[in-house]
């Protein structure tokens, strides 16, 4: 199977999660504390891909340099693009309560949390198809730290869709969109980054690393910490020593 074509079936395959998810999320009566775990798990997996994965590889294709400008670059955008959007109701998009707006209360908030929902899965699927230039296979523990990741996020992102009253319809072309395109940012990040020199290829990885980073904190904790603040400590370790674990297997 030709490269191109395996980055981006990697990258639909690692978004496919947020369709799984957010089918329990909105079908299955998923206990908000259950939930909460779940988030922290995975806010602990990508925690651990970000640190072993994609910060270390930066910093060994193009130096500390390289790195941390890309990224402080990526949080950056993304906090940036994360403000514009919580203007228009898009603040809370993974919060399984109550938190998020209806169309009724805030007009146009539909459109924030899908464009909200883009934001948040481009990065990590743009470092999949990129992690195929080296000529060896995918970074098989990123792809599963994505997929693991994208479960909670959908879970918990539909489940507060429902109670804010959107429809199936709306819920699930959604995230079917967002798994589409993970494939197609996987396809982007293979094609578009061939031949890049190196130090672009860690700036690049180091920015995507840096939105991840940011979305983790500013989405994925919050949800999390709301409904199993005691234990969000220890299940959020769990994640990052699964992934750790996975890394060094």
């Amino acid at each position: 199977m030709p490269e191109w074509l395996q980055a981006g079936g990697w990258g639909l395959l690692a978004g496919s999660a947020l369709l799984i998810g957010a089918a329990v999320g909105f079908f299955a009566r998923v206990p908000r504390g259950m939930i909460a775990s779940i988030m922290a798990f995975g806010a602990g997996v990508l925690l651990s891909a970000v640190s072993f994965e994609l910060i270390a590889e930066a910093h060994e294709q193009g130096g500390l340099l390289a790195t941390s400008l890309g990224a402080a670059g990526g949080a950056l955008a993304y906090t940036g693009a994360n403000v514009l959007l919580a203007r228009h109701g898009a603040r809370h998009r993974k919060r399984s309560g109550e938190e998020q707006p209806s169309e009724q209360e805030q007009p146009g908030s539909g459109s924030a949390i899908a464009v909200g929902a883009l934001l948040d899965g481009v990065p990590e699927s743009v470092v999949i198809g990129a992690s195929l230039l080296a000529g060896g296979p995918v970074s098989l523990v990123t792809v599963v730290a994505v997929f693991l990741s994208n479960v909670p996020e959908g879970l918990s992102s539909a489940a507060g869709m429902r109670r804010a009253g959107r429809t199936k319809r709306y819920v699930f072309l959604l995230w079917t969109g967002i798994a589409l395109i993970s494939g197609l940012a996987a396809l982007a990040g293979y094609t578009l980054l061939g031949g890049a020199p190196p130090e672009v290829l860690a700036g690049i990885t180091a920015l995507a690393a840096g939105a991840i980073l940011a979305m983790i904190t500013d989405t994925m904790v919050p949800e999390a910490f709301e409904d199993a603040h005691l234990l969000v400590g220890l299940i959020t370790v769990a994640g990052f020593l699964t992934a750790f674990a996975l890394s060094h297997a």
